[in-house]
């Protein structure tokens, strides 16, 4: 067996660990705000809705956070043994799709088609693996009309003079209960216009009336459109039943979003919803709410053509999922140096393991080597057993990449060899949770940070200089040497020598 596919196996006690912490996994619900022990509706299976994209530009920086997220949750919940039915829902027909694309001289569908293909590029460039089922608003307008009848029929919702369906607000007695807002204080202190077709200022559309040249679909109300807030609770239910584990999204959702989307499911199906709310912290940028208003609003793409992807994805995962973060160069360039520490490990690991290729397979590690590996494992199993605190599971992995560096430097027996190659499985493995680590060190040391330009140093010039410097050294030429290095650090390449010879990376 290769070294690279010894270093990508998981221990045998790792997988032991997973499956019986399974019962220990806690996770803040914003509707009861607070911790609680996950139990799933069905023992061992998992339904997570999560709001999905308005696919009428590309993806944001707020919208990477979300998706890594819950990629995150899905992931971890899955190598802790649930089966996860992950539904991410993609809005394909609002307003702004509307605007936007009168506004290119396209066909709604064509925008739509584009920028759906450029979201999955993103999620797929950041680590995010698909969701189990994307449902598209569009395609499931059957079922909004179903359930905006059934909310008329038990007098939830009205026909307005001007053909939109509204939602009576007042009818539903916890309206107000995920954000904490009561009605009658929205109220008082509203200070919005009076649709003088709605019994009530916070009633909300559940079907909006046709308009001339707007894409519209037959129902027993006239010619028209779903509002957003119906396709949420139509997609859902449809996809995980009235009643369902997990549903989150971005904390801006939380009202009117997600307050409507309770008001209208447990009206309509008399089930409670969602049994664990779950909310991602906004990002700010430099200290600033992002917004295009600011000038501050950047595109996943963007960002990507200075940093590479997982630098961005790291970057998530170094703040937990509810708090707020500030993005800003500086922040994603000390999420590279991060992230580089733990592939500086996996690299030392890679290279001790090879130069010791001939370790006999029969050597096993003693109990006491696990032991001390599985400390490390512990400690990140309780770290996202509470509440997927990505924060402090890194923290076990920059003490594990330390270790592994430790030993990498000190193997010399087959002893040695044993715990350092449990050691880099068990980092290896334990970043897999994450999907971070798992690219080739080299690939991601040596990789192009920010854009490429003519005075950036190829692969090729860097080899030959570094060639250069080891005959100089061999000849006694410390000091073309050291010019050689001073050269290479001038253009942000880090030399590192060993025992077993001279490594570079991009800084």
């Amino acid at each position: 067996m290769s070294i690279s596919a010894k270093i990508t196996q998981t221990p045998e006690f790792l997988s032991k660990q997973l499956a019986e912490s399974q019962a220990t996994l806690k996770i803040y619900d914003s509707m009861t705000t607070e911790k609680r022990k996950f139990q799933p509706l069905q023992a061992g299976k998992v339904g997570m809705y999560v709001c999905g994209m308005t696919v009428y530009d590309y993806c944001h920086i707020g919208h990477a956070r979300v998706m890594v997220a819950f990629d995150v949750v899905s992931r971890w919940l899955r190598h802790l043994g649930f089966e996860v039915n992950y539904v991410r829902n993609i809005t394909d027909i609002d307003d702004k799709i509307i605007a936007r694309a009168n506004e290119n001289g396209e066909e709604i569908g064509d925008l739509t088609e584009r920028f759906i293909k450029a979201m999955h590029e993103d999620a797929a460039a950041l680590g995010c693996a698909d969701p189990n089922s994307e449902p598209r608003a569009t395609q499931h307008i059957d079922e909004m009309l179903q359930m905006i009848d059934t909310l008329e029929q038990k007098e939830h919702a009205y026909a307005a003079a001007n053909g939109d369906v509204y939602y009576a607000v007042e009818t539903f007695e916890g309206y107000g209960k995920l954000s904490k807002r009561k009605l009658e204080d929205l109220q008082a202190g509203s200070r919005i216009d009076v649709d003088t077709d709605k019994k009530n200022p916070f009633d909300f559309v559940l079907w909006k009336a046709a308009k001339p040249g707007e894409p519209q679909w037959d129902s027993n109300w006239g010619g028209g459109r779903p509002g957003w807030h119906i396709e949420c609770s139509a997609m859902s239910t449809k996809c995980l039943g009235n009643s369902f584990d997990i549903h989150g999204g971005g904390h801006d959702l939380q009202f009117p979003h997600h307050e409507n989307e309770i008001a209208q499911s447990e009206a309509a199906t008399g089930c409670t919803y969602a049994n664990n709310w779950m909310h991602v912290g906004f990002i700010n940028v430099d200290g600033e709410k992002m917004s295009k208003s600011l000038g501050n609003f950047f595109t996943i793409r963007e960002v990507m053509e200075k940093f590479h992807p997982e630098t961005i994805r790291f970057f998530i995962l170094s703040s937990h999922y509810r708090s707020q973060v500030n993005f800003s160069d500086a922040a994603l360039k000390e999420a590279h140096s991060g992230l580089t520490r733990v592939y500086q490990a996996l690299k030392a690991a890679e290279v001790a393991l090879e130069v010791a290729s001939d370790l006999d397979e029969s050597v096993q590690a003693p109990t006491e080597v696990i032991n001390d590996i599985s400390g490390y494992s512990a400690n990140f199993i309780k770290a996202m057993n509470d509440d997927f605190n990505t924060p402090q599971a890194i923290s076990v992995l920059f003490s594990l990449a330390k270790e592994v560096n430790k030993l990498a430097r000190e193997t010399e027996n087959d002893q040695g060899i044993v715990k350092l190659q449990t050691a880099v499985t068990t980092l290896k493995a334990l970043a897999a949770t994450l999907n971070i680590g798992q690219v080739n060190p080299t690939e991601f040391l040596q990789a192009q940070i920010g854009a490429v330009n003519e005075d950036q140093m190829s692969d090729e010039q860097i080899d030959a200089l570094i060639e250069e410097r080891i005959e100089a050294k061999a000849n006694k030429n410390f000091a073309r040497a050291d010019e050689i290095r001073d050269l290479l650090q001038q253009n942000s390449i880090e030399l590192e020598d060993s025992k077993q010879g001279t490594t570079w990376r991009r800084i």
